[in-house]
């Protein structure tokens, strides 16, 4: 299994608060977009396929502010996050806690300076497309999601790009040695 991985999208958020309570303040929006084409670097793209969450829903998932733990905005089994697959994506609502750090990230949101999250995940199944142009396409089919983030500065992280990098390294290696494989038994019969 691969490392830990993470994405980022940029989305409208809705800050709300609660109707049975006016302390209690809600963020939700979209934290994953289904059969959208994210350009990892040049010429290498990621898809994640309309139901590659549906299976890992029923996990222990989190909401953090910027993918630090030590920033609990909600979780999924206490009821103060509640995560939703819709033909669009991936939906997330966040009860948020009567903390300091939830109050400034509900400001934050509401005033529009922080507009973007991310998920934190691990791929179980994907599919890779070599492209005509020489690039590659991966579509994600399923995903074991660990917590959702509310972030500041949305960037791949290098671990992430870099397993992707080291992928497309590797298969072009193998096909290098392929082909240098294919001409020496050419050559050999030469001889």
């Amino acid at each position: 299994m691969r490392d830990r991985q993470k994405r980022e999208l940029r989305t409208k958020f809705n800050v709300t608060r609660a109707e049975e309570s006016s302390d209690e303040l809600i963020i939700d929006g979209y934290f994953a977009l289904y059969e959208q084409e994210t350009e990892l670097w040049e010429g290498s793209y990621e898809i994640i396929t309309k139901g590659a969450f549906d299976q890992t829903l029923g996990n222990d998932i989190r909401a953090l502010w910027n993918h630090n733990s030590q920033y609990v905005l909600g979780r999924n089994k206490s009821g103060t996050l509640e995560l939703k697959t819709d033909d669009k994506g991936l939906f997330a609502s966040i009860r948020l806690p009567n903390t300091q750090y939830a109050r400034d990230l509900y400001e934050l949101v509401d005033r529009g300076d922080v507009d973007q999250c991310s998920f934190g995940f691990n791929i179980l199944a994907e599919d890779l497309e070599e492209l005509a142009s020489g690039g590659y396409r991966w579509r994600i089919n399923d995903i074991d999601l660990h917590e959702v983030s509310v972030v500041t500065f949305p960037a791949y992280e290098n671990t992430s790009v870099a397993a992707r990098s080291k992928e497309v390294a590797d298969l072009k290696k193998r096909k290098l040695e392929e082909k240098r494989s294919a001409l020496k038994k050419r050559m050999e019969g030469f001889n």
